[in-house]
């Protein structure tokens, strides 16, 4: 203890039960694990330091971020010492030329994600934690998001990887370049390795331009199998929304519980609703994809189609209705 002590000073050695309870969970149900102790390093030297230690006297480390996780990977199963990543909150670098952002983990991924936009970037995964969780939390999860479908998961934007080995050792398990066949890639075994395999300490992010339009549908169907018949022939038609989330009718009633209201009619032989999104960089390009949508979708077993500033127009079936008609 002494000796993390000298390496984080005192105000960053936590061991008060308030401090080892808040990290002793994270959002995996009910469970809590306490640890012994909770450094917060503020440089890649200090982490390196840290985990020497623990290394030299096999003492459990845990790594952890914004503690938004729901798979256990924050919990600090075997007590020992938890590494926070909080004063980790810097981005770096945004290298607007080459379209590519190096940034610490502690930096939230909505803070992250809208600094870059003011820029005219884009970095698109979007996990619905994105407004508390780290973006080291990200890649150790490889999160995705309704993005997904268009633009992949974490996996497929991850660069480069500054890591901090179990044994101190301080690599990068990459390169900075779209194509590098140099080596083994490491970088794609530590992003999802929950930090099992090191603590990541810098990020590097390849990014593209950001979309300037998006139109989004809202597709309500009699039966969740249809929901997900249509999907397939969405993506055979040739469209690639950016965003497709299913949501069954028991989430779209808790929903309504919780909100009070509902912005669209749901009627009671609606089983599931198909939530499409697509993007670009020309609108009449998008509204066209949306007719292409609306005509695979007309033959499945679908209710009224809603586009927001859109109106109603006749069906051509008896099965469904589409908002297609331009403002």
């Amino acid at each position: 203890m002494a000796e993390i002590r000298d390496v984080v000073s005192e105000s960053c050695l936590l061991t008060s039960e308030s401090a080892l309870r808040e990290h002793g969970h994270d959002e995996t149900e009910d469970l809590l694990y306490l640890p012994e102790a909770v450094a917060l390093p503020g440089s890649t030297a200090e982490v390196s330091a840290l985990m020497k230690i623990c290394y030299r006297e096999r003492i459990p480390v845990t790594v952890r971020g914004g503690g938004s996780g729901l798979a256990g990977g924050a919990l600090p199963v075997k007590g020992g010492l938890v590494i926070s990543m909080k004063r980790f909150d810097r981005i770096l670098h945004i290298d607007e030329r080459n379209f590519q952002v190096s940034t610490q983990p502690g930096v939230v991924t909505e803070t992250l994600q809208n600094t870059l936009k003011e820029m005219g970037l884009f970095y698109p995964p979007d996990p619905s934690s994105r407004g508390w969780s780290f973006i080291g939390g990200n890649v150790s999860t490889n999160a995705g998001g309704p993005k997904a479908v268009k633009y992949g998961v974490v996996k497929d934007h991850v660069l480069n990887l500054e890591v901090v080995l179990p044994n101190g050792e301080i690599i990068w398990t990459g390169s900075n370049t779209l194509k590098n066949s140099t080596g083994y890639n490491l970088t794609q075994l530590l992003v999802g390795s929950e930090g099992t395999l090191g603590v990541v300490t810098q990020i590097v992010l390849k990014l593209q331009p950001y979309p300037t339009h998006n139109l989004l549908m809202l597709v309500p169907f009699h039966s969740a199998e249809s929901a997900c018949a249509a999907v397939a022939a969405i993506f055979q038609s040739g469209v690639t929304p950016s965003g497709l989330e299913f949501m069954e009718r028991n989430a779209i009633d808790w929903a309504v519980r919780y909100v009070g209201e509902t912005p669209v009619p749901i009627r009671e032989e609606d089983a599931a609703h198909l939530l499409i999104e697509v993007d670009g960089f020309h609108i009449d390009s998008l509204y066209a994809d949306c007719e292409t949508i609306t005509t695979v979708l007309e033959r499945y077993d679908c209710g009224e189609i809603f586009l927001p500033t859109m109106k109603p127009r006749k069906p051509r079936c008896g099965n469904c209705a589409a908002t297609l008609a331009r403002p």
